[in-house]
């Protein structure tokens, strides 16, 4: 049975073209299994594949030539990897690791091409998105540049929470460092901050997101102005914090 005539887990961008542009595109893509910490592509090697993740994310990694690294931008379900082929480009900017193991939607970039010439609505759709990524990355530039440590984490472990529609995380503070471009020491005074605070709770490795609206008082403005950002622009699929479904 081909994958458009099956039910599959839902990708936020794909779910809001027309139904049958969406299955006609949906023939073209196979599902994949992602595990934490494949590299799915690094900075500047050629694109075989584009990916939409169901029930995976994937961290956009910025990497400097003394090979110091640190995360721009988190791709999961409201989203895709590959967006340079919207534009006409080949190769891949960034480092992409996949940072929550799951399901994705895979499809080959010559395929991909060939729907972006022939479907003006996906062509369309897909290039909002792309102004929207652009947005989020400038703007993870600016909070980089201007907010502490606490804020960004506390926007970080949002975003993460949205993407992977669950408050636990199993998540070492080299990790986070890694991610956040700061040192281990930072992440552990900003994690305890947000504990003490009775936020978070951290225990060998998992953080769990106790109180997911006073989180959003301690981020700093940016996680929701990227939501809105993306609303905004691509309609009532984004990442609206009072509609995302999230278990324990």
């Amino acid at each position: 049975m081909k994958l458009s005539q099956r039910v599959v887990p839902a990708n936020r961008l794909l779910a809001g073209l027309p139904d049958r542009n969406r299955k006609q595109f949906l023939a073209s893509c196979e599902e994949v299994e992602l595990g934490f910490a494949d590299v799915l592509c690094e900075s500047g090697d050629r694109i075989q594949h584009v990916y939409f993740p169901t029930q995976s994310f994937i961290s956009l990694v910025a990497t400097l030539e003394d090979g110091a690294r640190l995360e721009i931008g988190i791709v999961g379900d409201e989203g895709m990897l590959g967006t340079s082929l919207v534009l006409g480009i080949g190769i891949s900017p960034h480092h992409a690791l996949v940072q929550g193991a799951g399901v994705a939607l895979r499809m080959s970039a010559t395929a991909f091409r060939h729907h972006l010439e022939h479907n003006a609505l996906l062509r369309q759709r897909l290039s909002r998105y792309v102004h929207v990524l652009l947005s989020q990355l400038a703007q993870t530039a600016a909070c980089t540049r201007y907010h502490v440590i606490e804020e960004r984490l506390a926007r970080w472990l949002l975003m993460t929470r949205d993407r992977a529609h669950c408050d636990q995380f199993q998540l070492t503070h080299e990790f986070l460092a890694y991610m956040l471009g700061v040192r281990r020491v930072g992440i552990t005074r900003a994690a305890s901050t947000l504990q003490e605070r009775g936020l978070i709770s951290y225990v060998r490795g998992k953080i769990s997101i106790l109180d997911g609206v006073g989180l959003q008082h301690a981020s700093c403005s940016c996680y929701q102005q990227a939501n809105r950002t993306y609303e905004r622009v691509l309609g009532s699929n984004g990442l609206a914090p009072d509609r995302v479904p999230r278990r324990r």
